[in-house]
């Protein structure tokens, strides 16, 4: 399967698009950004989303977008792997990391 490869000319009509002032003074670091911190799942949402591969996925693509803006492939790469991984369902969602210190934390006590 082939992808069409991005050309000047689309570049140019993604600028010329009209956007709202605010959205067209950020950087594309910026806008990566506040797309990364709306797709991360926070620890309110970690047992709804958890095994939720599209929110994983997007989690990990956005993250991996940051990185490669800042121009950092060796961070981008695994966060894309991962989710490629989510999407492929090689991965699956790990177990809460708060129930095993819970038990741990129990165990120890007097």
């Amino acid at each position: 399967m082939s992808y069409p490869t991005p050309t000047s000319n689309f570049a140019s009509e993604l600028r010329s698009t009209p956007h709202h002032p605010a959205i067209a003074a950020l950087s594309t670091l910026e806008l990566a950004q506040i797309l990364a911190e709306r797709l991360a799942i926070g620890p309110q949402d970690w047992h709804q989303l958890k095994a939720n591969r599209q929110a994983r996925s997007l989690e990990q693509a956005a993250s991996a977008l940051v990185y490669l803006l800042k121009q950092q492939p060796e961070e981008a790469l695994p966060r894309l792997q991962q989710a490629v991984g989510w999407l492929d369902r090689s991965l699956t969602a790990p177990p809460c990391p708060t129930h095993g210190q819970q038990k741990s934390s129990q165990a120890d006590s007097p």
